[in-house]
């Protein structure tokens, strides 16, 4: 058994704790494909036994999230369940807020928060940050493809949709609008709606799942893969089985390798007329 569950998770609880359920009903090893915080919900998608090699390639992938900022208050974690630090701040208009947006997308360096799974000198930064320790986190390259803001939802809450590339911090995001416009900002909800391939309408609740339906829901691991096919047979299948290179027509890249029963193997790649295995899958 192997391959994806795309779970649609509830805000309030870990993603942690969607993956022990998942491990529980399939007996494998599993991991998700980049977390989400406990107050956030939505598309969360799990890999069950060798699909959990595939964790640094969807942490690439492009998401998309609808997101609630609340104006006027800071609080220490960037969004409403941490500590309130500052209140009364100014509640910009919509007008205002739609001026800024083109600022915040593109290419941008970013602050991660402190609470945040950053690795701080072998803590976590929310380790540290709880702890009371001071320390700052280098920013990083991210990418904002786009940011859209949906709505006034009450006198100082506004919603947005926002796609983005991964290892984007959405209350980092929040953080950095506010502070365009002279206030402060915090994240009040957050529903990731996408993460490469895995869409929310195709998620289901961990609740709806068993260990006699699960099977029904598990994504084939080559079907989320968007690179091209081909086909490793006979004396070049038993050499690329054990490690070695094999000629190749194909141009360089990643390709996804099917033996020649027909059965996805992983991922193989292509250099120099030469082809070689780079991720067993199967």
């Amino acid at each position: 058994m192997t391959g994806f569950i795309n779970i649609n998770k509830a805000a309030g609880v870990s993603s942690a704790r969607e993956v022990a359920i998942i491990k529980r009903l399939t007996g494998m090893p599993c991991g998700h494909m980049g977390t989400l915080d406990p107050m956030a919900d939505g598309v969360l998608p799990i890999g069950i036994g060798n699909a959990c090699r595939l964790f640094d390639y969807f942490l690439t992938k492009r998401k998309k999230y609808a997101a609630t900022f609340k104006f006027g208050v800071g609080y220490d974690t960037l969004d409403t369940t941490g500590t309130l630090e500052v209140s009364g701040g100014r509640v910009p208009s919509e007008e205002e807020i739609a001026a800024v947006l083109p600022h915040l997308t593109g290419e941008i360096m970013q602050i991660p928060p402190k609470y945040s799974a950053k690795n701080v000198g072998g803590k976590r930064g929310y380790e540290l940050a709880r702890a009371g320790v001071d320390f700052t986190l280098p920013p990083k390259k991210v990418n904002i493809y786009s940011i859209s803001l949906t709505s006034r939802i009450s006198a100082d809450e506004f919603s947005f949709i926002i796609e983005c590339g991964g290892g984007t911090y959405i209350r980092s995001l929040c953080r950095d609008m506010a502070s365009s416009l002279g206030t402060y900002a915090a994240m009040s909800a957050l529903t990731r709606l996408s993460s490469g391939a895995f869409c929310i309408e195709d998620a289901r609740p961990s609740a709806l799942l068993t260990a006699e339906n699960i099977a029904d829901f598990i994504v084939p691991t080559d079907s989320v893969l968007p690179f091209k096919g081909i086909y490793v047979g006979g004396n070049d299948q038993k050499r690329f089985l054990n490690g070695l290179p094999v000629p190749s027509p194909e141009a360089d890249g990643t390709y996804k390798i099917y033996l020649e029963n027909g059965q996805f193997y992983g991922l193989g790649k292509a250099a120099n007329g030469c082809l070689k295995v780079e991720t067993k899958l199967c």
